[in-house]
C-alpha cells in the first residue's frame, strides 16, 4: 500500500479549506444580496442617486484602467476598453500560455459571444453586482469596487521602488480572485488594489467612479452613426458586395488583409479632429440589415453559409495604441482598387475553396487575382501591412519577434516586375512548396517544421534559378528594380524596431545605417501576413506558436538575402556570416545551400572598400522625394541648440547603452510652447536571431547602440523623463555618463517620472495628452503594463 508524504495531505487539506471558504463566502453574499445572475442587473434601484454624467465616468475609465487592462494580454482577461467588456468580468485562464498541448476556446470581445450569460458560460466572473440592485449590494457584492476601496484603504507605500510585495513582471502569476474569494485576497495582498503597483487615484476620481457603481454602473446605450457616415458606409459596402464573382473573390482578399485595420473615412474629417473607427467585418446579413458576425478563429476559415457580406462594424472601444493600425479611406484609394480589381483584364470562373490547404495560402487561395493587383494593394499601405503583424493578432509578440533584429530597413521590388505572366506563372508553379504553417490550424507539432525548410530551400533554389535566366544578355539587378512609390508613396522605404517582446513600423528610413535589411517582393510580403497575421491563432497550441515562430526564420532569410543580392558577389556570404555569429552548423548549411547562394553578380558600382554604407547611402539617395517628415529632431519646436544637444542621447552606444531600457519616452517642457514628445530607443544587438531560447545569452551588447527621434514611437513605455529645455544639457551630461545601474538610478531620481511617483497620474494624462494633439489619428491610449521599477 502507498502512503502519501505529509506535504501531500496538507495540501489537500487547505485546497478544501479554500474551497470550503469561498463556498462560506458565497453563502453570505447569497444570503444577503440573493443570487447572482446577469439578469439582476437590469432592475433599477429603489431609490436611485442622482445620475453621473458617463462621460465622467468613462474618462477615468479610461486614463487609469484601460491603461492596464486593454487586449489579450489584460490582467484577468478584464477588458476595460468598452462598457461590453467591463460587463463580460474577468477570467482566471491566460490567453498567453505558450505551454498548452490544445488549442483554446477563443474569448474575442464582440466576436465569439455577445450576452453576459454566454460569457458565464465561458468562465468569466462578474466584476459588478449581480445581485439585488442596492447602494450597499453595488459595493459590497462588486469586485471592481472592492479592489478600488482596497487601494484606498492601503495605499502604495511612500518609497522610491516598489518592495518584494509586489510583482510587475510581464508573466506575473495572476490569482484573479471572484468577489466570493475576495475577503482571503484583501488579507493576504492588501497592497494589491487597483491600480496595482501604481499610486492610488485621486478622491474626485475615487468617488465618480463608486457613485457610478453604487448607482447601478449604468452602461450607455451603443452610439448611433451619423448620416454622413452612413452615406460613406453605404457606399463602401455596395463596392465589396457587388454580386460578380471578380469582386466577390476581390472583397474576400482586400477583408483577409485589413480585418486587424481601424478604417476611416478621411475625406470628411475636420483638421485635428478624432475620426469613427470601423472593423470590416465577415457578416451572413446583407447590406441593410442588423450585422451578424461569422466568428471564426481565421479570417480565412469556413464561415459556414452560403454567401458572405463584408460589412464595417463601428469600433465601441476606447482606442489603445498597441492594437490601432488607422487605415484612411477616401475617394483616390478607392479609385485605384477599381483599377486594380474591377478593371483589371482577368476572368473569376469559381470561387476558392475554404479548405485549409487552400484557403491558408494566398498563393493558392487567389491565383484568379493578377499579381499586379494583389502586390499593389499591400505596396499601397506597407506601413500597414507590416503594422499587422506587430499591433494584430498578438499584444505580447516574443514567439513572432525574437526572430527579427532590433532594428533594420525594409525596401521593396517594384510591383512592375511582378506584372508579367512568366511571374505570375513562376509564383503558381511554386504554391506546393510555399505552403504555410496555418494549414494546420491551432493545434500543430512543431516537428512539421523539417517539412518546411525542405520546401523553402526548393523554394530558393528554383527562384535564384529563375532570375538567372531571366537576368541574361547583360542584364543586373539595379536599384531601379526597388518599389520608388511613383516618386510620392511614403511607404516605399520602412524602419523596424524591435523591443524584445513588442515592435514598431515607421514609415522612412529612421535612426543610423542599422546592420541588416530586408528587400521584399510580393511572395514574401503575402506570406508574412498569412503567417503572422491572418494564420495566426493567440489561442493556438505551443506547436502552432512555435512552428510560426521557425516558419518566419525561413522568411527573414529570404529578405535579408534578396538585399545581398545587391551588393557585390564577393562580398555577400562575408556580409551573410556576420549576420548569423555562433549560429549551428544547420542553419550554416541552409545559408550556404540555399539563402544566401545567388551567384548572379549585382549592376550596381562600388567605389569604395565599405559596399553596404555605400548601398544603404544610394538606397537613401534613390528614395529620399518619399522620406517622411517627423522623426527628426529638426522637425520639433525646439530651438537649434537645443536639438543639438537632445542629438547626443543617440550616440550612446555598447555596454552603456545596454543599461537603458528598450523604450524611454520624454517629454520636453518649452517656454510658452506646447510639450515635445521625444522617444529614445535602444537596440540590442545579438550574435544572432536565429536562437529559439536564451536570448540572453545570444547578446552582443558592446554593439548595443540608441536611436532618438522627435515624437512617439512603441506602445510600451518602459519609463518617462520629463525636463524643462532648458535643463536638457544637464540631463544629456547626466545619460551620457552612465556606466553603471547606480549612475542610471541617479539620472532617473533627478528626471524620470517612476511608477511609484506621486504625481504619476498627473504627468499621465498630460503626456496622453500631448500624443493626441501631435497625432490625432494615430494616438491610442499607451499600455503602462511594462513600466520599469528601477
Amino acid at each position: 500500500m502507498l502512503v502519501k508524504p505529509r506535504w501531500i495531505n496538507l495540501v489537500i487539506v487547505v485546497a478544501i479549506l479554500c474551497v470550503g471558504c469561498a463556498a462560506i463566502a458565497r453563502f453570505d453574499l447569497n444570503r444577503l444580496y440573493g443570487e447572482a445572475k446577469p439578469s439582476n442587473r437590469e432592475v433599477n434601484l429603489s431609490e436611485p442617486l442622482p445620475e453621473l454624467k458617463f462621460d465622467e465616468v468613462n474618462a477615468v475609465i479610461e486614463s487609469r484602467c484601460v491603461v492596464c487592462h486593454a487586449c489579450y494580454d489584460a490582467p484577468c482577461q478584464l477588458k476595460m476598453t468598452s462598457t461590453h467588456g467591463i460587463e463580460r468580468g474577468a477570467n482566471k485562464d491566460k490567453v498567453y500560455q505558450g505551454s498548452r498541448l490544445l488549442a483554446a476556446q477563443p474569448n474575442r470581445l464582440f466576436v465569439d459571444a455577445i450576452e453576459t450569460q454566454e460569457w458565464r458560460e465561458r468562465g468569466f466572473f462578474p466584476v459588478l453586482n449581480e445581485r439585488q440592485q442596492s447602494v450597499e449590494a453595488n459595493t459590497q457584492a462588486s469586485l471592481l469596487a472592492r479592489m478600488l476601496m482596497l487601494k484606498q484603504h492601503h495605499p502604495l507605500p511612500a518609497s522610491k521602488l516598489l518592495n518584494e510585495q509586489f510583482d510587475v513582471s510581464l508573466n506575473r502569476t495572476q490569482e484573479c480572485p471572484t468577489i466570493e474569494e475576495f475577503e482571503r485576497y484583501e488579507n493576504n495582498q492588501p497592497l494589491a488594489g487597483m491600480p496595482y503597483g501604481l499610486p492610488g487615484i485621486n478622491a474626485k476620481e475615487h468617488n465618480v467612479l463608486i457613485n457610478w457603481i453604487k448607482n447601478g454602473a449604468n452602461m450607455p446605450a451603443d452610439f448611433t452613426v451619423s448620416t454622413e457616415q452612413q452615406l460613406e458606409i453605404d457606399k463602401l459596402e455596395a463596392f465589396l458586395n457587388a454580386d460578380n464573382l471578380k469582386m466577390r473573390l476581390s472583397s474576400r482578399y482586400i477583408y483577409e488583409h485589413l480585418f486587424t485595420s481601424h478604417l476611416y473615412f478621411s475625406e470628411h474629417l475636420e483638421p485635428n479632429t478624432h475620426a469613427q473607427f470601423y472593423n470590416l467585418v465577415r457578416s451572413s446579413s446583407a447590406p441593410g440589415t442588423p450585422i451578424k458576425v461569422i466568428a471564426t478563429r481565421r479570417p480565412f476559415d469556413d464561415p459556414q453559409v452560403e454567401r458572405v457580406y463584408y460589412r464595417l462594424l463601428p469600433v465601441r472601444s476606447t482606442i489603445v495604441n498597441k492594437t490601432h493600425q488607422p487605415y484612411a479611406i477616401h475617394e483616390e484609394l478607392m479609385s485605384k482598387w477599381q483599377r486594380w480589381f474591377v478593371d483589371a483584364a482577368y476572368q473569376v470562373e469559381s470561387l476558392p475553396s475554404y479548405e485549409p490547404e487552400v484557403a491558408a495560402n494566398p498563393l493558392t487561395a487567389f491565383t484568379q487575382l493578377p499579381v499586379n493587383a494583389r502586390y499593389r494593394f499591400m505596396l499601397e499601405r506597407a506601413e500597414n501591412t507590416i503594422m499587422g503583424y506587430i499591433k494584430g493578432p498578438v499584444c505580447r509578440g516574443q514567439v513572432a519577434l525574437n526572430v527579427i533584429n532590433d532594428h533594420f530597413w525594409v525596401y521593396f521590388l517594384k510591383p512592375e516586375l511582378a506584372d508579367s505572366p512568366d511571374v505570375e506563372a513562376f509564383y503558381l508553379a511554386q504554391k506546393d512548396n510555399l505552403r504555410l504553417p496555418a494549414e494546420h490550424e491551432s493545434t500543430a507539432f512543431a516537428l512539421n517544421w523539417i517539412e518546411y525548410a525542405e520546401r523553402q530551400g526548393q523554394y530558393l533554389k528554383a527562384r535564384h534559378a529563375f532570375l538567372n535566366k531571366t537576368l541574361q544578355g547583360g542584364q543586373h539587378l539595379q536599384l531601379d528594380g526597388l518599389w520608388d512609390g511613383e516618386g510620392e508613396n511614403t511607404n516605399a522605404s520602412l524602419t523596424v524596431f524591435r523591443h524584445f517582446d513588442n515592435a514598431t513600423v515607421v514609415k522612412g528610413l529612421v535612426g543610423e545605417p542599422p546592420k541588416t535589411a530586408w528587400i521584399i517582393d510580393y511572395a514574401l510580403l503575402e506570406r508574412i501576413h498569412y503567417l503572422l497575421v491572418a494564420g495566426f491563432d493567440v489561442y493556438g497550441n505551443y506547436g502552432h506558436q512555435l512552428l510560426t515562430r521557425l516558419y518566419m526564420d525561413f522568411l527573414r532569410m529570404e529578405g535579408e538575402s534578396n538585399f545581398l543580392a545587391l551588393l557585390p558577389l564577393e562580398t555577400r556570404r562575408t556580409e551573410g556570416r556576420s549576420w548569423y555569429q555562433k549560429s549551428g552548423q544547420e542553419l550554416q548549411d541552409f545559408m550556404n545551400d540555399y539563402a544566401f547562394s545567388f551567384e548572379q553578380p549585382s549592376g550596381i558600382t562600388f567605389t569604395s572598400d565599405k559596399p553596404k554604407a555605400e548601398l544603404f547611402e544610394k538606397l537613401h539617395q534613390y528614395l529620399k522625394n518619399v522620406q517622411p517628415k517627423g522623426y527628426a529632431l529638426a522637425d520639433s519646436e525646439l530651438q537649434q541648440k537645443s536639438q543639438d544637444i537632445l542629438a547626443k542621447l543617440g550616440t550612446i552606444k555598447g555596454q552603456s547603452a545596454s543599461i537603458f531600457p528598450e523604450i524611454t519616452m520624454i517629454m520636453v517642457e518649452t517656454e510658452g510652447q506646447q510639450d515635445e514628445i521625444f522617444t529614445l530607443i535602444r537596440n540590442s544587438a545579438h550574435f544572432n536571431v536565429n536562437s529559439l531560447f536564451d536570448e540572453e545569452d545570444n547578446r552582443d551588447k558592446q554593439h548595443d547602440n540608441m536611436t532618438l527621434v522627435h515624437g512617439l514611437l512603441g506602445s510600451y513605455p518602459d519609463v518617462f523623463w520629463q525636463v524643462k529645455e532648458a535643463e536638457l544639457s544637464t540631463l544629456v551630461a547626466a545619460a551620457t555618463r552612465v556606466k553603471t545601474e547606480k549612475a542610471y538610478a541617479a539620472l532617473l531620481d533627478q528626471f524620470g517620472v517612476r511608477r511609484t511617483q506621486a504625481d504619476f497620474w498627473r504627468f499621465s494624462d498630460r503626456f496622453n495628452a500631448a500624443f493626441r494633439q501631435h497625432s490625432p489619428i494615430e494616438a491610442g491610449w499607451l499600455d503602462y503594463n511594462r513600466l520599469e521599477n528601477r
